[in-house]
């Protein structure tokens, strides 16, 4: 799965069907049973097996405590 992609800043590079959604950020909230990223782009998942996206963001650590 994809988890390891909640929190992290996406750009969409192209989604399949939806060319107004290309160019779009946001940050991944919710990856669900097929694997598709829900975020807060809009309203329409990230399928990562049609559609084409990058990580530009890692989220922030706490720093470590002493």
């Amino acid at each position: 799965m994809k988890h390891h992609l909640i929190g992290k800043l996406i750009v969409i590079i192209y989604m399949d069907g939806e060319p107004h959604y290309n160019g779009r950020q946001g940050i991944v909230n919710h990856v669900d049973d097929m694997g598709q990223l829900h975020g807060t782009w809009g309203g329409l998942a990230v399928n990562p097996a049609l559609d084409k996206f990058v990580v530009i963001q890692e989220p922030e650590r706490e720093p470590a405590h002493d």
